[in-house]
């Protein structure tokens, strides 16, 4: 098995059909007065630093369907995204000029633009088929110049996917070769988003007619190669700062520190550890409860999962850990499983006392191995059998899982829209990190979701319905997030000048975290039911 790539949580797609979208129901973050670790406390400085299993159904029986019955299903989830959903509280809105044009000298926000587009791109469709005349809403606004162009883009987009979509070849290359003329990597966030979208569409037309001129694979020299891998290294630590990862660090841990913090041995287990700013979290709060309340605690013991290409990494974080929870008094363990393989995972790895309290912490880890089912369901299977007091799940909120592939583009291309948007406000200080995370982390993602297919395409994350349906096998209950955890969340994007784009919202008992009300990720915490109360075997339709 392969790491887990570090591209996970921002290499996703996102839509919810109607029915879904009413299911979401809006709760108050209000604040408690119950106890809680604050943001201020944990500041911690990085810079060193109907069927229950998951099976792929073979996707040459979607070849088989009619094409206009797929296109019917693509153009009702553009009409979706085009009719203006709050994808959070699904309420549908009109699209109205104060609404969709942003502070920032008026211009509309990368979102706008796409509505825009695949409202146009349905008109102009439409009007095809019917031969009647659709005014295109664009010109029923004042729009700049900058703007009209990227609406054009945008539907110039949306009809060479179609035509990729058709089969029809030589007509999507014609339309891809006007998008290369109208887009740039260093342009507005739309123009970027459609560059690197033409540039996996142009990979996925050149693979089916047989022509292996595709665009865009850079090869870098020795040199280059180490300063990519710096700005990488950078990069990452930038994203550990951003609002969002903030959000699921703060409010994840303090759901942890509420099912622990009472007993004297504590044991988490976290299945891809990465640098292990959270755990920093988690040492400050145990240590601020146990003088608060003099408890007799013993020790926390952090146990990290990795493969043999990571030990390093994780020998690193480990010391690191140890450093920080020395310097408070905090005694600590730090130990490194190292496999090869998942199936590989032994219980009598994680010296687990008996006495021990034990969270299990999974970030963006688990939706890696849908491809490999069999894996996940031995991984799953392995986290009941340890019984942890707590699971935490942070995953992204998306679904590309459709086997159509028009559908796919179109959840990908909104929901990468949103993050293109997020960066250039979030990064606005440091385009070396925005160029970074486009043409690096979320390039990789875009390319996997549009060019690749079978078992080539890895990223399938699908959203919450479906992980609720798919750990009801394993006796899993949600646990409703306290009071104190969404405020922390609250409390997060407060700190931030651009946190009012952010949006938290409850779906049950998960939090869902968007971006100008389009959904990025969720955080979920759940416990296992002792009686085993298996459903029988759930597939996800891959």
């Amino acid at each position: 098995m392969e790491p887990a790539q570090e591209i996970s949580w921002f290499s996703a797609g996102i839509v919810l059909n109607q029915e879904d979208e009413e299911d979401y129901t809006s709760k108050k973050l209000l604040r408690s007065d119950s106890d809680f670790v604050t943001f201020d406390d944990w500041d911690f400085d990085v810079e060193n630093e109907t069927k229950t299993a998951l099976y792929v159904t073979p996707e040459s029986l979607t070849h088989n369907k009619k094409s206009r019955t797929s296109l019917i299903s693509s153009l009702n989830i553009l009409k979706d995204f085009g009719n203006g959903f709050k994808k959070l509280k699904g309420q549908k809105i009109t699209i109205q000029t104060s609404e969709i044009k942003c502070a920032n000298n008026g211009k509309l926000s990368t979102d706008s633009i796409l509505r825009l587009g695949g409202q146009n791109f349905i008109q102009s469709f439409e009007s095809s088929v019917s031969s009647v005349d659709h005014p295109f809403v664009s010109s029923l606004l004042s729009l700049s110049e900058e703007d009209s162009r990227s609406v054009e883009l945008v539907e110039c987009l949306l009809s060479c996917a179609e035509k990729v979509g058709q089969k029809q070849y030589d007509r999507a290359t014609k339309l891809l070769n006007e998008c290369d003329k109208l887009s740039s990597k260093t342009g507005n966030p739309v123009q970027r988003l459609v560059y690197y979208f033409s540039r996996a569409l142009r990979e996925r037309v050149d693979k089916e007619i047989g022509e292996n001129n595709t665009k865009g694979l850079e090869i870098y020299g020795m040199g280059d190669l180490q300063e990519a891998l710096r700005s990488i290294n950078q990069c990452t630590i930038a994203v550990q700062d951003m609002p969002i990862c903030q959000v699921i660090k703060f409010a994840g841990i303090q759901a942890i520190v509420e099912n622990v913090r009472n007993y004297k041995k504590i044991h988490i287990i976290d299945l891809e550890i990465k640098m292990g700013v959270q755990w920093t979290i988690l040492i400050q709060a145990l240590v601020t409860h146990q003088q608060e309340s003099q408890s007799p605690f013993e020790y926390l013991k952090i146990t990290a999962l990795g493969y043999t290409q990571s030990r390093t990494k994780l020998e690193e974080t480990g010391k690191r850990l140890m450093s920080f929870a020395e310097s408070l008094n905090l005694l600590f363990y730090f130990k490194s499983v190292i496999i090869e393989d998942i199936s590989d995972l032994k219980k009598e790895d994680f010296d687990i006392d008996p006495e021990e309290t034990i969270a299990v912490y999974a970030q963006h880890f688990l939706s890696n191995m849908i491809m490999q089912q069999e894996k996940l369901e031995f991984l799953m299977g392995f986290i009941k059998g340890i019984n942890p007091r707590i699971m935490v799940i942070a995953e992204v909120e998306a679904n590309h899982n459709s086997p159509v592939f028009v559908d796919r583009f179109i959840e990908a291309l909104f929901y990468h829209g949103a993050f293109f948007d997020l960066f250039e406000d979030c990064m606005k200080n440091n385009e070396s990190n925005r160029t970074t995370m486009e043409s690096e982390f979320m390039w990789q993602g875009i390319r996997n979701i549009v060019a690749a297919e079978g078992e080539e395409r890895t990223i399938r994350h699908v959203t919450i319905e479906l992980w609720r349906e798919y750990f009801k096998r394993f006796g899993m209950e949600e646990m409703k997030l306290s009071n104190s955890s969404l405020y922390q969340a609250k409390m997060v994007l407060e700190k931030f000048s651009n946190g009012n784009s952010f949006t938290l919202e409850m779906n049950g008992n998960f939090l869902v975290i968007g971006w100008k009300e389009t959904p990025l990720s969720s955080l979920s915490a759940w416990k296992f039911r002792k009686r085993n109360t298996s459903h029988g075997a759930y597939f996800f339709t891959l």
